[in-house]
């Protein structure tokens, strides 16, 4: 019984180590390595992962949406007068009032923009306050 024990024993001790060397080895087969070495010099003796000069000249550039053509086919569009664009698309980039200071304002005197504006920041803050409530229940 003493003899059975004792085996059982030493095959679960050499199955630990196999297992515990077959681990290594995934650990060191799925290590992520890097490149030391020096980097190539191209022409010039400007390095690889430099920026690159572009070959578009300045007058294209201003002239052109360079990279606004998405289609396989056909010419980046060129850049209009600003008389040609519509008048909404110089406001997207105007700052617009946060949920506290729409809080501050009497809502019966809110323009239509700002009332739709607080409702949906003040929906947001209230399902935040759900969601959170219902998570520690």
């Amino acid at each position: 019984m003493f003899q059975k024990k004792l085996m059982a024993m030493n095959h679960v001790r050499s199955v630990r180590s196999i297992l515990i060397s077959t681990n290594e080895a995934i650990g060191v087969a799925y290590q992520r390595t890097f490149a030391t070495g020096k980097a190539k010099k191209g022409k010039g003796g400007a390095s690889a992962d430099g920026p690159k000069e572009s070959s578009l000249s300045k007058e294209v550039k201003a002239s052109t949406v360079v990279g606004g053509n998405i289609l396989k086919e056909g010419a980046d569009p060129k850049i209009l007068p600003d008389s040609e664009y519509p008048d909404w698309l110089w406001h997207l980039l105007d700052k617009r009032p946060a949920l506290s200071e729409l809080r501050r304002k009497e809502i019966d005197t809110l323009p239509y923009e700002d009332l739709k504006r607080y409702v949906k920041l003040d929906n947001r803050v209230r399902i935040k306050e759900n969601n959170s409530l219902k998570a520690k229940n």
